[in-house]
């Protein structure tokens, strides 16, 4: 008899169905594992066999083979463990094996039997559903899988826990979703004194979600102000926010199955590497630009990243996703973030100031921000200079706008560009808007018209940065109210992207 059970196959935040197939046979003692597994799946014979062992059975000395079906899919990960060890057991006829058949399983197994958590519990979740299946996981993944309210999630300590429930010995309560996470307590926009041009660019770049790019001497506020942008963002839809889970199950970032409505706030350094930043490594996993997926990607130090990398964010920045492609790998995924970046005008920092400047200048500061190419630059929406302030002027000025105020703003915008683009599915914000989308929403008067192609013209504008002026203005008379872009809205946005 061949019985099965079924289990998942992570390709990007995919999980594909795979079928583990178990047949006992006449024969040497062997217990063989085939169907592409990788080392950490073919070790699963042993885990197996010992926690069996810690239950008080032993493997029949018969030949024993699992099949994990389609067997041109590669196996990945700890998590075969439980459904290899389900399938075992139903071909003893341990436990039925028409209710097994029934369940997508993942778990990774002690030595003694006990369930162990991993990876993936929430898109696992979702692919049970689709199947018709219900779910089988340690008990620290219930809570992540629970989100998934379409399918049965039950979720055991041990193995033992699980096969008394499939027999129907002692039944395992269903598994309940985790909590919502608190918002996190932010540093406030108020802390900031002066920058009152930057701060106005940070409320464009946060009510459009346009990339947005400091450039300022050390020590002016530009870290500082990034680090307070995630105070006037406005929490994540519940869509946006199982999306944005889906990826960070796969890195194990959820905490305690907790699902969280802020938006990621992802600050890597500036020598991170292309696979850390963009994706890839082994099992090609989600980079900086996906784990940041709906929210912000702050790169500090711009400049200094390596080449390499600071081109390969030009298509992400355009397309929304990323494809990463390996020999042993090609999966896609998601990537919509609001790209912040600060530099220093050139390596010194010092560009603007005569006194402390080095000799080098102007050549040093045109050498070092030319590491940014041109491509890459024209992806900036808003390019805005942190002058420094000066420390007399520290301790007159007053408190600035608070966060919550200017929250109240962008919220307020974000809400019009929803109702604005209810119908549609991959545009949510004026930053996804193109082509006769875009021209149908920026409602121009003809002042506004006459004065943005004369800038076009004076400046040589490309196709992509008139239209990202567009879209900017568009955010800018959003924040105003207004229904009609006039000629201050696109002069602000042209303001902001002629800046240097």
């Amino acid at each position: 008899m061949i019985t099965c059970t079924y289990t998942v196959a992570f390709q990007g935040v995919e999980a594909k169905i795979v079928e583990v197939q178990c047949a006992i046979t006449a024969g040497l003692p062997a217990f063989n594992v085939v169907g592409l597994p990788d080392k950490a799946v073919s070790e699963a014979r042993e885990r197996v066999r010992s926690a069996l062992t810690a239950m008080g059975l032993a493997l029949p000395a018969r030949r024993i083979t699992v099949n994990l079906s389609p067997a041109d899919l590669p196996k990945e990960g700890s998590h075969f463990d439980l459904p290899i060890a389900l399938a075992v057991l139903a071909a003893m006829e341990a436990v039925p094996a028409d209710i097994v058949s029934q369940q997508v399983a993942l778990g990774e197994l002690s030595l003694n039997g006990t369930l162990v958590p991993v990876l993936g519990a929430l898109p696992s979740a979702l692919a049970a559903a689709e199947a018709d299946c219900g779910l089988i996981c340690p008990a620290a993944c219930g809570a992540e899988a629970a989100w998934v309210g379409s399918v049965q999630v039950i979720a055991p300590k041990t193995l033992l826990a699980t096969v008394n429930h499939l027999n129907g010995r002692s039944v395992l309560p269903t598994a309940e979703p985790g909590t919502v996470s608190k918002p996190a307590s932010y540093k406030d926009l108020s802390e900031v004194k002066g920058q009152e041009k930057a701060k106005r660019a940070l409320e464009i770049a946060a009510a459009g979600r346009h990339h947005i790019l400091m450039v300022g001497p050390p020590g002016s506020g530009k870290s500082m102000l990034a680090a307070r942008l995630s105070g006037i963002l406005p929490p994540m839809e519940p869509s946006e926010a199982l999306e944005t889970s889906m990826i960070h199950s796969l890195s194990g970032l959820l905490d305690e199955g907790g699902i969280h409505r802020d938006r990621p706030f992802r600050a890597p350094h500036h020598t991170a590497s292309m696979a850390a930043v963009v994706g890839g490594g082994r099992g090609a996993k989600p980079g900086e630009i996906s784990l940041a997926h709906n929210g912000v990607l702050f790169m500090d130090e711009f400049p200094e990243f390596p080449r390499a990398v600071l081109e390969t964010l030009r298509q992400p920045i355009e397309t929304g996703d990323v494809v990463v492609a390996r020999a042993n790998a090609h999966v896609t995924y998601p990537c919509r973030f609001m790209l912040v970046a600060a530099a220093n005008p050139c390596r010194c920092g010092y560009l603007a100031d005569p006194n402390r400047s080095c000799a080098r200048v102007p050549d040093c500061g045109s050498d070092y921000m030319g590491r940014i190419s041109g491509p890459l630059m024209d992806r900036f929406d808003l390019r805005v200079e942190v002058p420094p302030v000066l420390p007399k002027e520290l301790g007159s000025m007053a408190p600035g706008e608070s966060s919550a105020a200017v929250a109240q703003r962008v919220e307020a915008a974000r809400a019009i560009q929803s109702e604005r683009f209810s119908d549609l599915d991959d545009v949510t914000v004026n930053a996804d808007a193109e082509g006769e989308l875009l021209d149908s929403i920026v409602c121009m008067n003809d002042e506004a018209d006459a004065f943005l192609t004369a800038a076009a013209e004076k400046f040589h504008l490309s196709a992509r940065g008139y239209h990202r002026i567009l879209r900017v203005a568009r955010t800018i008379a959003d924040l105003a109210g207004s229904e009609e872009v006039q000629k201050s809205h696109v002069a602000e946005a042209a303001g902001y992207r002629l800046a240097f």
